[in-house]
């Protein structure tokens, strides 16, 4: 658990509950149902049509990484490398078969299945990179939901003041429920904002660091298999392997 995002957010959400109760307001005038609705709903409406169902899921799927940090293997993945390009020079590039069902990794499979196979390097280092690019590709367009969101909910969230506004305009003669419809038009607006910048914007962000951790991860690895596949010394491909830490 990142420990870090989650004080985070906390401190982000009670700093505007504090400073509510600080001007004399009460924190349950800002719990309003309708105008939540309006920006959340709408909000998820609105990036669901840009981005499509797939990307919208693996973008709900992926906002645990925002607060749930993976383990970091690139230490174990130089250590495995080593490994596999000393019994490669010393066995043959053969015997790495062994290796290929022991992971759970598929890039680490195909890129192990690849060397077995023989692939000329050049090959080898071009089918990778077909591989992380596309890897890239998709990731990055279920970060952009997040950040998409962030754009939309400020907007919508004014057009849910609008909608309250309206709502006062139609019982003018109504003194009685002009409260509650002024109520939802500023307190939507502090929904769009306030979920746009305290959590869909910065939930972006996160994900698109981890997926340039992920990039460089994979980058490093399809060198080191090229390596191997050459036949370059061990200790050659562990301290290239090394400057990618610096990259991540």
């Amino acid at each position: 658990m990142d420990w870090g995002s989650v004080a985070g957010l906390v401190l982000a959400l009670g700093g505007i509950l504090l400073g509510q109760v600080l001007e004399g307001g009460r924190i349950g005038s800002l719990v309003q149902p309708a105008a939540f609705s309006i920006v959340i709903v709408g909000t998820l409406g609105a990036v669901m049509l840009q981005s499509g169902w797939h990307n919208f899921m693996q973008a709900m799927r992926m906002a645990r990484h925002a607060f749930i940090i993976p383990e970091d293997d690139s230490v174990q993945l130089i250590y495995d490398v080593a490994n596999w390009s000393a019994t490669a020079r010393r066995e043959g590039l053969l015997s790495l078969e062994r290796f290929v069902a022991k992971q759970s990794d598929p890039f680490v499979r195909q890129g192990l299945r690849l060397v077995v196979d023989g692939i000329d390097p050049y090959k080898l280092r071009e089918t990778l990179e077909i591989a992380i690019s596309a890897y890239e590709s998709q990731q990055r367009q279920a970060v952009k939901v997040w950040e998409s969101a962030g754009g939309y909910a400020p907007t919508i969230g004014i057009l849910g003041a609008v909608l309250g506004l309206i709502h006062v305009m139609e019982n003018l003669s109504d003194p009685g429920r002009l409260g509650s419809g002024i109520a939802v038009a500023f307190v939507a607006t502090i929904y769009g904002v306030g979920f746009a910048n305290l959590i869909f914007l910065p939930i972006g962000g996160k994900l698109r660091a981890y997926v340039q951790h992920q990039v460089v991860r994979r980058e490093m690895l399809a060198d080191a298999f090229g390596c191997i596949a050459t036949g370059d010394n061990p200790r050659l491909i562990e301290e290239r392997m090394a400057t990618y830490l610096n990259r991540a």
